[in-house]
């Protein structure tokens, strides 16, 4: 017997085409870089993009974004939170093109590095981030807004520091988070005000004699921080 056809109630409809892209932003405990891609194909063909394309029929939004991120750049089980949909008429001359938007935050390592640029994807540092197409500089632009929120009301680290680490260590995140140089007694007193870490005996020399005292996150009241969220104004 030859299988059932789906009835067609939307025949009259004009298909409109969905895509996927992911804003990927990088920390290497010296700055923030995006994650970019040369575009495959037409329109703008070779410029610079966001991780993206479209979704296909028989899969969810959510998992195009881990389809399209493994398949781009190689990289696996990032957690992406949705940013935004966009949807202007003419934001794309090739077609009738929604893009839902994705963004994520990772701590970066030389594996990582490596892997996507085996895909031909590249890390740029935000200060130098090429001419991007369509309104993929808007989404970037939103990112970060959203990036600096999430900073200001949860408490940012835990997945993007090393187990032990320093207060300026810290600090240099929440900087490029914020995309400014923050007061260094402000800072200290702000965090150790928290009671979210814990003091260790051992010191970091990489950068003075004197070394810097290392800290750890505390698991328990970090994450009773991250539940209840928390107004970090600096």
């Amino acid at each position: 017997m030859a299988a059932s056809k789906k009835p067609v109630f939307y025949a009259e409809a004009t298909p409109v085409l969905v895509a996927i892209d992911c804003i990927i932003f990088g920390f290497d405990n010296e700055g923030l870089k995006l994650l970019l891609f040369k575009r495959k194909v037409e329109p703008f063909r070779n410029e610079w993009s966001v991780i993206g394309s479209f979704v296909n029929p028989l899969e969810s939004v959510d998992a195009a974004a881990v389809r399209v991120l493994e398949e781009y750049t190689g990289l696996k089980s990032i957690f992406m939170e949705p940013l935004g949909c966009y949807g202007e008429v003419d934001r794309d001359p090739g077609a009738r093109v929604i893009s839902q938007a994705y963004f994520a935050l990772i701590r970066l390592d030389e594996e990582d590095i490596r892997t996507v640029e085996t895909h031909q994807a590249h890390w740029f540092d935000l200060h130098s981030i090429p001419p991007l197409i369509l309104d993929h500089n808007r989404m970037v632009a939103d990112a970060l807004e959203k990036l600096h929120r999430k900073a200001r009301y949860r408490p940012i680290g835990f997945e993007l520091l090393p187990q032990k680490f320093s207060i300026p260590q810290l600090q240099a995140l929440y900087e490029a988070i914020y995309q400014r140089e923050l007061d260094r007694r402000n800072f200290r007193k702000k965090i150790l005000s928290m009671n979210i870490l814990d003091k260790l005996e051992e010191k970091d020399k990489s950068s003075s004699r004197k070394g810097a005292y290392l800290y750890r996150f505390n698991k328990k009241r970090y994450g009773e921080m991250a539940e209840k969220g928390f107004d970090f104004q600096i």
